[in-house]
This record gives structure tokens, sequence and C-alpha cells, in this order.
């Protein structure tokens, strides 16, 4: 690795340990493992990024600006990756934050509806894109639970906090781009999903993000270009399902 990308990568490791609460030189050692110098840590803290005391380190201001700028770029990476490519996202998403501008990261941000954790479920840090986004942005993905019976939608990405709800997920096509309609709400909510009818509960349909069809974006008023339109036609028709499952319970219903 070179300078500034080892400087990085230092400054990375360092925002995640204070997520855990474990801002150590030591906990910084292992983790880095055959990447740590101690040249590292002593150029940063006279370049004002980090604050030592013995064992104990902590990013400066300036460090902490530089730090959440590069995790907020590498999360959003992970989830542009897996969610519109589909791909695996942890090898992938690791150059982004050394090679993608602070602009080039809110775009991808905006197209993605400003989600708010990684596939990891860490948390992305807020960017202006995403404050501007509060203000003058007619919101466009919502939450599977706010779509009225009958409603049909595309799915944005989807939150999973562990490995297995993911691939279930991902084997029942429930994935970035997959046409949705709801059906029922309650006692579970159950969507119509590539033929199949598929019941869960509500903390999973809270946890997937879908498209509004025919949403329009409100542009920011101080930006050129105004408000553009985003319907997608005329809604697609199902065969009649063919199977039932149930994710967030214990099995097929």
């Amino acid at each position: 690795m070179n300078r500034i990308t080892d400087r990085d990568e230092t400054l990375e490791c360092l925002w995640q340990l204070r997520e855990r609460d474990a801002s150590t030189i030591t906990n910084l050692r292992e983790t880095l493992g055959e990447r740590f110098r101690e040249e590292d840590l002593t150029r940063l803290a006279a370049d004002g990024l980090v604050l030592l005391n013995g064992d104990l380190i902590a990013l400066s201001e300036a460090g902490t600006r530089s730090a959440q700028r590069l995790i907020r770029a590498h999360r959003i990476g992970e989830r542009l990756i897996h969610d519109v490519m589909g791909r695996e996202f942890e090898s992938g998403a690791c150059e982004f934050e050394h090679i993608l501008t602070t602009e080039i990261v809110d775009g991808i941000c905006t197209l993605l509806g400003h989600p708010r954790e990684c596939p990891h479920g860490f948390p992305i840090p807020e960017g202006e894109c995403c404050k501007v986004s509060a203000r003058y942005v007619q919101q466009i993905i919502v939450p599977l639970t706010e779509l009225k019976i009958g409603q049909t939608a595309r799915v944005a990405y989807v939150y999973t906090r562990n490995d297995q709800q993911m691939h279930r997920l991902n084997s029942l096509q429930i994935r970035p781009g997959t046409t949705v309609k709801l059906h029922q709400e309650y006692p579970s909510y159950v969507i119509e999903c590539d033929g199949a009818s598929i019941a869960m509960d509500a903390e999973v349909a809270r946890n997937i993000n879908v498209w509004i069809e025919g949403a329009a974006v409100v542009a920011n008023p101080m930006s050129p270009g105004g408000a553009h339109s985003h319907g997608e036609g005329n809604r697609p028709t199902f065969a009649r399902p063919h199977w039932r499952w149930r994710i967030g319970g214990r099995g097929p219903v």
C-alpha cells in the first residue's frame, strides 16, 4: 500500500474501534495485524488527525472528519455492490473510499435513497445530500409496511440482521429490482413476488425498502432541473401464486 492508503486504512480502523468503544493502540495493532506500523501513528499525530495518551488513541476533530468521509464512502459502496449489482460487497467496496470524490458518493447515496446502514448493519454517516433530501425531496423509497393493499413497488434495498435471513430473502427472489405487490397487512404481511405468495412478520417487512411506482422526485429548488418523473408505466401482471412462505416465523405456512 502507499502512504495515503495506509493512512486511510488506519483512520477507518480507528472509526470502527470507536464504534465499539475500544479505541486503544493495542486493539488497533491487533486489528491491523501486519499492516500496523508505529510510524503511521506518529505521522497521524503530527498531522493533527489523532490524539495519543499512553495506550489510548482518539480521533481529533480533523481526524473524525477524514474518517467519517472514508467510512461513508466504503459503506455506500457496499450498499451499491450488494443492492444494485448483487455481488460480494466486502472485497468490491474496499477501494471506494480511496478513489471516489464526495460528490460521486453523494450521487450514489441519492440513487440508493439515502440508506441508513451498510449490509453488515453498521450506520452510514450522513452526508450533505441526506440533509438536503430531508428538506426538499419527496420520499419515494419507503418501507414495505407503508404500501397500501394492492399497491405494487420495486425492491430498492433490504436490511438484514444476519446472513441466514439475507440468504432466505434472496432465495425467495426478494432482492433489489424485484417487483412486489402487497396483498395483506394483518395478522402478517403477505406479498406477491415472482409468482409466489410470501408471508412475513412486520419486523422483516419494515426492513424491505421499495421504490413506489409513479413517484416523482421534487428537486432542490436551489438546483437546476426541477422535478423529474420516475414512473414505471403499467403495472405488471402476475400468475396465480403457487407457493406460500413465512419469513420471521417458524417456516412455511
